[in-house]
C-alpha cells in the first residue's frame, strides 16, 4: 500500500477515530487503527466492540492496501510531523514507512485482516437533527449521567421519540436532566438508551454547524451515528429506562424567577469555602423580601442576598452547590423559573415550554453540622 495526504487531513482522521481506541485491551489489534485503501478512498476505523468510529480522508492513493497501526504512535507521529503531504508506505511484512519532507518514520505494523470490523448495521429507522442541536443537547444533559457503573442503565442517556419530538434524559439518583427537541418529521415512536461515553465523544467530533444534519440510525441493539465523513456506531444499554414521568409533578408551593447569572455567580462564590470532598449544603431562604443564600464550612462562612420575584409560600430549603452549578451552566435563558413544593421534594427548573427540566433533590441540612 502506499497512499499520499496533507497532514491537516491526516490528523483530522487520525483523531476522529482515536476516540475508539480502548485505553486498556488484552487484545493488540483494537489499540490500533486501520487505514483501508483498497478501493477508491482512504478509510480509517478504529473499534473498542462497544464503540466504532469509521471517517473517510481526502488523499491519493497510489498502491492499494491495508494495514493496522498503533493508534498511539501514529497519532503523535503524524501531530509531530511538518505539516505538508504525509506519505504512507507498507510492504509485505507488514513494515509501515511514514515520511514527510526529511523527517522518515519506520514502524512495524499488523494485517488489516486481523482487525475487527464495525458491525453491519441495517440503516432504516433515523431521525435527523443538526449538528448544532446533537451537540447542544449532549452539553446539556450529560453532566447528570452516574459515573459509575453501579447501575448501567444510569451511564446512558435515554433517547425517545414520540411523533416529532425527541427528549434526552439523563439522570444520577440525586438530579434528573431533560430536554425536548422538536423534529421536523414525524417518525415512529422509539426508545433507547445510549452510552454516555458514545456521547461525550461524539459532542467533541461534531462541528457544531447547524447548517450540518448528522442521521441517527436505530435497530435493537445499535446506535449510527452518519455525519460529514464520518460514521459512528455503538451498542446501546439494554433494559428498561426509568419511570420518570412520575417523578414530573407540576404541582408547587413556591415559585421563583430569577436573574440567572446572578444565581449562579452567587453560588460560584460560596463554592470558594467548600474544602474538595466537604458535603456542605447551600441554604436558600424564600420570603416576600427576597433570597437569602447561606453557606457554613470549617473554613468560614457566607451569605448573600438576591432579588427575585415570588409567589408562593416563603421555604427554607438545602442543595449540594455543585448540582445548581451544573445545571445552571447549561441553561442559555437570561431568567429563570424556580419551583418548589417543601424542603424535602425535588426542585425544577424549567421554561414555559418545557425545553428543558432540571430536577435536583434537596439536602437534609438540619442533620448537616
Amino acid at each position: 500500500m502506499k497512499l499520499v495526504c496533507s497532514k491537516a487531513n491526516l490528523l483530522n482522521g487520525v483523531q476522529i477515530v482515536s476516540k475508539a481506541v480502548p485505553s486498556k485491551t488484552t487484545m493488540s489489534i483494537l489499540e490500533c487503527i486501520l487505514i483501508d485503501a483498497r478501493r477508491s478512498d482512504i478509510t480509517l476505523t478504529a473499534n473498542d466492540m462497544e464503540l466504532g468510529i469509521e471517517t473517510k480522508i481526502e488523499g491519493r492513493i497510489v498502491e492499494k492496501g491495508m494495514i493496522a497501526l498503533d493508534a498511539k504512535i501514529f497519532l503523535e507521529i503524524v501531530r509531530k510531523l511538518p505539516d505538508n503531504d504525509i506519505t504512507i508506505e507498507t510492504d509485505s511484512s507488514f513494515k509501515t514507512t511514514i515520511t514527510c519532507e526529511k523527517a522518515k518514520f519506520n514502524i512495524i505494523g499488523k494485517s488489516g485482516e486481523d482487525f475487527s470490523y464495525l458491525p453491519a448495521i441495517e440503516r432504516n429507522d433515523s431521525i435527523i437533527v443538526s449538528q448544532f442541536t446533537l451537540k447542544e443537547v449532549v452539553r446539556q444533559t450529560i453532566f447528570s449521567i452516574a459515573d459509575n457503573d453501579n447501575n448501567k442503565l444510569m451511564t446512558g442517556e435515554l433517547f425517545e421519540i414520540k411523533e416529532d419530538n425527541l427528549k434526552v434524559v439523563s439522570l444520577d439518583g440525586h438530579r434528573i436532566s431533560i430536554r425536548n427537541i422538536k423534529l421536523k418529521n414525524f417518525y415512529p415512536a422509539k426508545k433507547v438508551v445510549v452510552p454516555g461515553k458514545t456521547l461525550n465523544e461524539i459532542s467533541k467530533i461534531l462541528s457544531g454547524d447547524a447548517d450540518k444534519d448528522v442521521s441517527i440510525f436505530f435497530t435493537d441493539k445499535h446506535v449510527v451515528f452518519e455525519f460529514d465523513n464520518t460514521i459512528v456506531v455503538s451498542r446501546l444499554i439494554e433494559g428498561e429506562y426509568f419511570r420518570i414521568d412520575q417523578m414530573l409533578s407540576s404541582d408547587y408551593e413556591t415559585k421563583i424567577k430569577i436573574n440567572k447569572k446572578e444565581f449562579l455567580s452567587c453560588i460560584d462564590r460560596a463554592t470558594l469555602l467548600i474544602k474538595e470532598g466537604d458535603k456542605k449544603p447551600i441554604i436558600i431562604t424564600i420570603t416576600d423580601g427576597g433570597m437569602e443564600l447561606k453557606i457554613n464550612s470549617t473554613v468560614g462562612s457566607m451569605n448573600e442576598e438576591i432579588d427575585i420575584k415570588k409567589s408562593g409560600k416563603d421555604i427554607m430549603i438545602g442543595f449540594n452547590p455543585k448540582f445548581l452549578i451544573d445545571a445552571l451552566k447549561v441553561i442559555d435563558d437570561e431568567e429563570i423559573d424556580v419551583y418548589m413544593v417543601n424542603p424535602k421534594a425535588p426542585c425544577f427548573i424549567r421554561d414555559s415550554g418545557e425545553n428543558y427540566i432540571y430536577l435536583i433533590l434537596p439536602v437534609n441540612f438540619t442533620t448537616v453540622s
